[in-house]
């Protein structure tokens, strides 16, 4: 039987509401992905070119510490992994997870959500954080308000 966890990082709950809903769909565990130092509201603030997330974001190789971990990332098989969509991309925290474990023979199954933009190039961005020989299916972005039965119906859709 595949077991399922669902990993998220998120600054103001959004990401964590659909976290919480995809949980009920997949019958997976929930994980928060929570940085050493939590971000706040001026650190987010993407106006403001000198703000940590912008600074982050500008440097490719910017890799924020994690404060948890998954001690028992072999037993899973499919990982939902959940973010905020920054600069039209995974905020770097989210390279910082994956380059943290072995992702071999798993799914690794990408969910997110956005105020505006698309999911763009994320997965292409993502994919050289991965352990090589992880099962990698695309992602989607969601609207805060997705239902649990949309969220079913895209589930039931990555089956093979």
């Amino acid at each position: 039987m595949s077991k399922n966890l669902v990993a998220y990082f998120s600054c103001t709950g959004t990401t964590k509401g659909l976290a919480e809903k995809l949980v009920k769909v997949t019958g997976g565990d929930l994980f928060e992905i929570k940085p050493k130092e939590e971000y706040t509201a001026s650190d987010l603030n993407w106006r403001d070119k000198s703000s940590r997330s912008s600074l982050e974001m500008n440097d490719k190789s910017s890799r924020p510490e994690i404060l948890n971990k998954v001690n028992n990332m072999e037993d899973y098989d499919t990982v939902f992994l959940g973010f905020p969509i920054w600069w039209y991309t995974a905020p770097r925290i989210i390279n910082t997870f994956l380059e943290s474990y072995d992702f071999s023979n798993k799914k690794i199954i990408v969910f997110c959500t956005s105020g505006g933009s698309g999911i763009g190039n994320t997965i292409l961005d993502l994919k050289p954080s991965c352990s090589s020989d992880a099962k990698r299916l695309e992602g989607k972005r969601f609207p805060s308000n997705v239902s649990a039965s949309e969220l079913e119906e895209w589930v039931n859709s990555l089956k093979e």
